[in-house]
Parts: C-alpha cells; structure tokens; sequence
C-alpha cells in the first residue's frame, strides 16, 4: 500500500524535509513492504521557501536584510516560473530570538522591516508577481516596517517616523508616502485565519510565544487598533477583520491594505508540490497520509497545514494521521476536519527526550504507529485522536 508523508516543520527542531525523513525512516522499518513518499509541505512559515524550491527548481537569491531585533539576518528569496516567493520568517521569524530573550520587551520591538527589504528585492528584479508566505514571526507591528521599507512611512502627528516594533503603533498618525509596487501583484500566502484584532486577534493569539505577557498582549492590540485607521486610510477600506489580517503579527493586514489577495499558504503548498497526484494514488492503494507539526493544538485547525492535508485526503476516501511534536487539539475538532488520529512524541517518549532527539523519537513513534494503519486504510487499534 502507499504511504505519503506530508508534513510541516516541526517549530525549531525539525525542518519538513527532516521531519518527512524521520517519519519514512519509522513507517519503513516497521512495514517494509508499504511504498512510503516523502512530500515534505510548508504553510506559509518556516521552511515556506525550501520546501518550494525543492518541489519547483528556480533561483534562490540571497540578501542580508533587517532582523525582527534590528540586526543583520541573512535570508533568501526564491524566484520560480515568473514569480517570486518571499518567506516573512527568513527575515522577522521567531527562530531569530533566542528562547531566552522572547520577552515583553522585545515582544514590543520586533520589527518586519526586513520583509520588505526582501519584497523591495523582488520587485527590484523585475518579478511582478510576489507570494509573501506568512507564519511562524517575532513580530507584532502590523507590518508597520514592511511598509517603511517600501516607502509607505507611518508616523506620528509631527509626522516623525515611528521607532520599530508594535508597541509604536499607538501614536501613528498616519502612512505617509506610497508603496513602490506599481503593476506587482501582492499574494498573501497565510497560515491563518485570524483577523488583527480582539480575542482572536495577532496580540492575544500569537502574543504570549512572542514573549508578550497579558500586560503587552493589551499593549500591543491597543496599539494595532490605533493602526488600523492609517492601515484602512491605505487600502480604502477596513482590513482589520478581514480573514488573515492578523497572520504574522499583524503583517497580513499590512499586505491587505497594499492590494495583496489572500490565499491558503498550505493549499498553495499542496498544489505547487504534487500532493493531490500522491493522494490520488494512495486513495488507489488503499493507503494512508501523515502529515504532522511541532504543536498540534486548537490553533492548527484555523488554516494550518494539517488542516490542507486532512481535507485532501477526505476528499479521495483517504485515512489521515498526524504525527506531532505535542498533541492538545480537541478530538472532536480534529476529527471533524478530517483527522483520524493524533498521536504525540511527548506523550510517548518524554518531552526531555523529545526535544534532544527530536528525529529518533519522531522515527521511533512512526515505527509504534505504522503496524496499526498498514492494513489497507482501517485502524485496528488508536483509531480517535490521542
């Protein structure tokens, strides 16, 4: 039978591609007859660009551009088919901050400019379409410095740049200047669903693993309120609830108001890689698709990949698992969108272990689970998310 393995990076212990290997190296030394494919898949962050640059070829292009804490990162745009790809993480992704120093402070500070220094890039290359794949930031500045990168400067009532990061937002008076983007076209290729603002918004849903604490979280969607009035000035119209508009800290909104039309990182993904073809074939086979993430929780059935996953192989007939650094989505969530178990490293290996062998306890759950799916699509055993 036919296996696909699709899934996304595992936070920062594992890329896809190092996540996918794990898993395949698990399924095949348990049920050595299945035929297992690797389709490692991104959703917008971490790993947006390798991922496509391996499943479509084209140009990388490096540039060393502005961290999320203003210092110098190096990160690479991909240029393929006519279009230009742009990971927001490459440039403002949490992966930049220390552990340690995720904090309220730099919760406040962390800055997008280097994305668009990054889009600046592209159209600088002549390129006039650009994907701008979101997820997985440091920031919560409602892409307040892509916007200045890109000549559109918000300010105060002096009309005084801003200093960087959200925390700034709530004396913005006003974008002044426009955007140097005349006959790009803008994709936002999001993760998420969340609009910019309240409960579900880009401060109090990925605030906290910014460092934010409640304190900053009302901060920092104070500020962003305050922003949304130049932001809709920009666009002509309100974004501030629009699907999206809180993707990245903020930074969808900001891409919203320049034009950008919004579409599912993880779908797009799906699609530029082949994985309907490979579920079409396992759907022939009687076979199963894995996909997996880092932390598997209530926020993953908002867009994210397992999501794009489990809604392809629904659609063929397809069992779908995912296989997760740490599992906390409600079953009955899970199971409605498709998935059919959920089974965590953490649980079955420690999270110490977990976390200083993230590729052999991944591998070593894909070999406990294997046995129970390889019979032609129908669970013997763990068949509700654990």
């Amino acid at each position: 039978m036919r296996i696909v393995v699709a899934p996304d990076s595992f936070g920062g212990t594992l890329d896809a591609r190092e996540a996918a290997a794990a898993i395949a190296r698990g399924w095949r030394r348990a049920v050595p007859g299945d035929d297992v494919r690797e389709v490692p898949l991104a959703d917008g962050g971490t790993g947006f660009v390798a991922v496509l640059h391996a499943a479509l070829g084209g140009t990388l292009h490096h540039a060393e551009v502005t961290g999320p804490l203003g210092d110098v990162v190096r990160a690479a745009w991909l240029e393929a088919g006519g279009t230009a790809y742009v990971e927001a993480a490459a440039a403002c992704g949490l992966h930049h901050v220390p552990r340690a120093d995720r904090m309220p402070e730099t919760a406040r500070l962390a800055c997008t400019h280097g994305v668009g220094e990054l889009v600046a890039a592209a159209r600088d290359a002549g390129v006039r379409r650009i994907v701008v794949g979101l997820g997985g930031s440091a920031t919560t500045d409602g892409g307040a410095g892509m916007l200045s990168a890109l000549g559109a400067v918000p300010v105060d009532d002096d009309g005084l740049p801003l200093p960087p990061g959200g925390a700034a937002l709530a004396v913005c008076d006003r974008i002044d200047g426009a955007p140097a983007l005349a006959g790009v076209e803008l994709v936002a290729a999001s993760d998420v669903d969340n609009p910019l603002l309240g409960r579900h918004g880009a401060a109090a849903v990925f605030g906290p693993q910014k460092g934010a604490d409640p304190g900053t979280v009302a901060e920092l969607d104070a500020a962003l309120a305050v922003f949304a009035g130049p932001l809709a000035a920009l666009a002509g119209r309100e974004v501030r609830d629009e699907p999206s508009a809180g993707a990245a800290g903020g930074l969808g909104a900001a891409l919203l108001a320049l034009g950008a039309r919004v579409e599912s990182g993880a779908g797009l993904v799906r699609t530029l890689t082949g994985l309907d073809a490979e579920l079409d074939a396992v759907a022939e086979s009687g076979g199963v698709a894995v996909t997996g993430e880092g932390s598997f929780d209530a926020q993953s059935l908002r867009g994210k990949l397992v999501t794009a996953v489990a809604r392809g192989a629904a659609e063929r007939g397809v069992a779908c698992l995912v296989l997760a650094g740490q599992a906390s989505a409600p079953d009955d969530d899970a199971r409605a969108a498709g998935i059919h178990a959920a089974y965590d490293v953490a649980g079955e290996a420690g999270l110490g272990a977990s976390l200083a062998d993230p590729a052999g306890t991944l591998e070593a759950l894909a070999a406990r689970v294997a046995p129970q799916w390889s019979t032609g699509g129908a669970a013997t055993s763990g068949n509700a998310p654990s």
